[in-house]
């Protein structure tokens, strides 16, 4: 990875002009392998899980694909939206007060600076955005912080850009990831993904990240999908 990182107005300044496209369920990510599949399993376990559910809170919510997925399986619940981008805010709280009846709140703000209330929330939902995250002490800190915010019997679940623990498999699976993107446009847009990942995102491996979804206190660890650099995985607490 680049030594020299995008920073985070950076970012958000990205993120604020491409709201449009990540309003579309289907397309939004298309960049990101089976996207739609990892969403449907994502939303419908965590309503498996946790069928109790009041109140979802979104982190890196974008426009609010997550949300409205989960909606359809608990179309009453109370919604908390967080994103770095007020353009995304805006168009996700539009799109999700119209679909549930519960109360929707939106915050503006880092993951690392957010201040999540204890015992809160049943549903945390992360697409997109843990990917971020840089040093060993900000994955550990948001992830505790995310688990102390979810009351027991909560669920929290991830889809995000994964690394492998090994270097051979890691190779591997950015060379499918590559063919992937240029067969999905061609080789210029295949590197256009790769430079803004390595400005931009720092990701970890899924074995790492399983293993810090233990070490905060989740009783229980799933792993719903993988497929190349990218899984659906989760915790819930018990």
């Amino acid at each position: 990875m680049s030594a020299e990182k995008a920073t985070v107005e950076q970012i958000r300044e990205r993120f604020d002009h491409d709201v449009e496209r990540f309003s579309n369920l289907e397309t939004g990510q298309s960049a990101t392998i089976d996207a739609p599949l990892a969403m449907d399993l994502v939303c419908s376990a965590a309503a498996a899980c946790t069928p109790k559910a009041t109140h979802l809170l979104d982190l890196g919510c974008g426009a609010g694909n997550y949300s409205l997925k989960l909606l359809e399986h608990l179309p009453t619940l109370d919604v908390t939206l967080v994103d770095l981008s007020q353009p995304m805010l805006d168009r996700a709280q539009e799109r999700v007060a119209s679909q549930t009846t519960g109360v929707v709140k939106t915050i503006q703000s880092d993951l690392r600076e957010l201040s999540l209330e204890v015992n809160s929330c049943d549903i945390v939902l992360a697409s997109a955005v843990l990917h971020h995250l840089r040093t060993d002490e900000e994955w550990s800190a948001v992830f505790e912080k995310i688990y102390q915010s979810l009351r027991p019997g909560g669920s929290f679940w991830i889809f995000d850009l994964v690394l492998s623990s090994s270097h051979e498999v890691h190779e591997l699976m950015w060379q499918r990831y590559g063919e992937y993107l240029t067969g999905l446009k061609d080789d210029a847009y295949r590197q256009h993904v790769f430079d803004y990942i390595e400005y931009e995102d720092t990701p970890r491996p899924l074995v790492e990240q399983l293993e810090l979804l233990k070490q905060v206190g989740f009783a229980e660890v799933e792993l719903l999908h993988k497929n190349s650099c990218f899984a659906a995985f989760g915790g819930i607490k018990r």
